[in-house]
């Protein structure tokens, strides 16, 4: 029997993006039988947000936003610059990323590899940080180029909307779900993947995943190690009335979980998925047994070789501290006090709306 071909005028590197497996994950993190549904985003091409990257390019582009061959101007901490440039393939946009020296050396040479220019900051914001350094150069270099197109991740609603593929396919992996857990950064697909599931769970619980310096909800600024999570800026997509509680998470506990899930699962990822199926291991032990957990894990764990997976950076670091505790700490409001480890809060709120910030 001769096999039939996808007709290749049709087939483009977008087409890869999409339909990642679940994969049930208890032991090491709970008890046997006692777990939860992993959604493993890592094999997508560069990762979750290939997702809202295609989808920001493809509507700047109907809406004129995107002129044809315009140049894409983003600021990044990896993962979403490797989306950006499957778009510009895809697309035919030439791409610029401004990054700073927390970037992994091997995302670097991806982003070059895939036909991105990488630019680097060199001095962190007074105020904002790295990551505010990051988008003055970002407007830097737009001003250099005139017609050239930012997707501005952090505030554009096409960031959330490109993730409803991503419940669709949850939906039908799972069925009924009655808990998300997702980490922060953008907050893109805890919004998006949130919103779809509510129209068919009304009662779900989402469980925000932030790192220890972030800002997000309300805690302040410190020196962040961990990327793809967290943020010294307040996202306009983080929509907060959407979560039911917020865990914070420190590196050396992201970084112990990653490695324990891949010597037993062979399933992990970068920072975010260590805190995320820490926190979701913890909701499988202590949350009624019949509860159906379901966790996006964003990446997988090819970039990270150089900092998580590496002994000697985790140990210049003071990372390779062990198992993380049973439990999280718990605050009763995010101005409570400056978290250092894992810390549980189940007061969420816009902290620049009520103050805090």
């Amino acid at each position: 029997m001769t096999a039939t071909l996808p007709d290749p005028n049709s087939s483009t590197p977008a087409a890869t993006v999409g339909n990642t497996p679940v994969l049930w994950i208890d032991q090491p993190l709970s008890p046997r039988g006692r777990g939860f549904w992993a959604k493993l985003e890592g094999f997508n091409p560069g990762g979750m947000k290939d997702r809202p990257a295609l989808h920001m390019v493809t509507q700047a582009a109907r809406r004129g936003e995107l002129a044809p061959g315009a140049m894409i101007v983003e600021s990044t901490s990896g993962t979403l610059g490797l989306g950006l440039a499957l778009a510009g393939i895809v697309h035919g946009h030439p791409v610029t990323l401004v990054t700073d020296p927390g970037m992994e050396p091997i995302m670097r040479r991806l982003l070059a590899a895939h036909g991105a220019r990488v630019e680097l900051v060199t001095e962190p914001h007074p105020v904002g940080g790295w990551q505010e350094a990051r988008r003055l150069r970002v407007r830097e270099v737009m001003a250099a180029h005139p017609g050239s197109y930012c997707p501005d991740q952090y505030h554009n609603p096409d960031n959330v909307a490109g993730y409803e593929p991503l419940a669709v396919e949850l939906l039908a992996q799972l069925g009924r779900i009655d808990v998300l857990v997702c980490s922060v950064g953008t907050g893109g697909h805890s919004a998006g993947v949130s919103r779809v599931l509510r129209r068919h769970f009304p009662h779900l619980r989402l469980i925000g995943v932030d790192t220890i310096g972030s800002t997000i909800f309300g805690q302040p600024a410190g020196q962040r190690l961990m990327r793809g999570l967290g943020s010294s800026i307040f996202p306009r997509n983080v929509d907060y009335s959407a979560f039911d509680e917020v865990h914070w998470v420190a590196p050396a506990q992201a970084v112990w979980t990653c490695r324990a899930l891949a010597a037993s699962r062979h399933a992990s990822g970068g920072w975010s998925v260590g805190a995320v199926a820490l926190v979701a291991g913890w909701a499988a032990r202590t949350l009624d047994p019949d509860t159906r957990i379901a966790a996006v894990f964003p990446d997988s764990p090819h970039r990270y070789f150089d900092t998580v997976y590496n002994d000697e950076y985790c140990a210049r670091h003071e990372l390779l501290t062990g198992p993380p505790p049973e439990e999280p700490e718990v605050i009763a409001h995010p101005g409570e006090r400056v978290v250092t480890s894992w810390t549980r809060c189940a007061a969420v709120q816009d902290p620049v709306r009520v103050g805090i910030a």
